[in-house]
Parts: C-alpha cells; sequence; structure tokens
C-alpha cells in the first residue's frame, strides 16, 4: 500500500477538492474505456475474431502485422492500461 501526504493550510476545501477531482478522473478514464471497447468490438465484427484470439494469433506469428493488426493490438494495451488506472484510482482512500 502506498501512502501519499498533502500538507494544506485549509483542510476543509483540500479534501472535497480532491474527491471531486478523483470523480472527474474516473469518469473521463471510464469513457476512454468505452470509447477503446467500441474500438474493440468494431475490430473484432470486422475481422470475425474474438480479441484474445486475435492477439495470440499475433503473438505467435500465425497472422502478419498489417495496420489494421498495429492499431487492434494498441488498442487492446489501451485498454489494459486505462482499466489498471480506473482500479487504481477507484480504491483510493482519503483519510
Amino acid at each position: 500500500m502506498q501512502q501519499i501526504t498533502i500538507f494544506s493550510e485549509s483542510v476543509t476545501t483540500l479534501r472535497p477538492l480532491l474527491e471531486s477531482a478523483i470523480q472527474t478522473e474516473l469518469r473521463l478514464i471510464g469513457l476512454g474505456i468505452e470509447r477503446t471497447e467500441q474500438k474493440l468490438v468494431d475490430f473484432e465484427r470486422q475481422y470475425e475474431m474474438m480479441s484474445a484470439e486475435f492477439e495470440t494469433l499475433l503473438d505467435t506469428g500465425k497472422i502478419d502485422e498489417s495496420l489494421d493488426y498495429i492499431e487492434w493490438s494498441g488498442e487492446i494495451e489501451t485498454l489494459r492500461r486505462l482499466q489498471t488506472k480506473y482500479q487504481t484510482l477507484q480504491r483510493a482512500q482519503l483519510s
């Protein structure tokens, strides 16, 4: 567990500000997750395979890289990163 200490002369106004900032960031990341998931659905429909299957085929060299495949792979990685950020912020506690 990581702990961060922030000092301010006005504790009563800082806490709500931090809580609001975290909630805003969660909403923004959530929107990013939704957009990225939709892009993945579009790729899955276009190529008639799930992202997990695509990733396995790409990683094992059973399909060649193309611009679409590079973008698809990037979207998979983007989704993972966004989900990690979301989960980290969601677990944050202000005390």
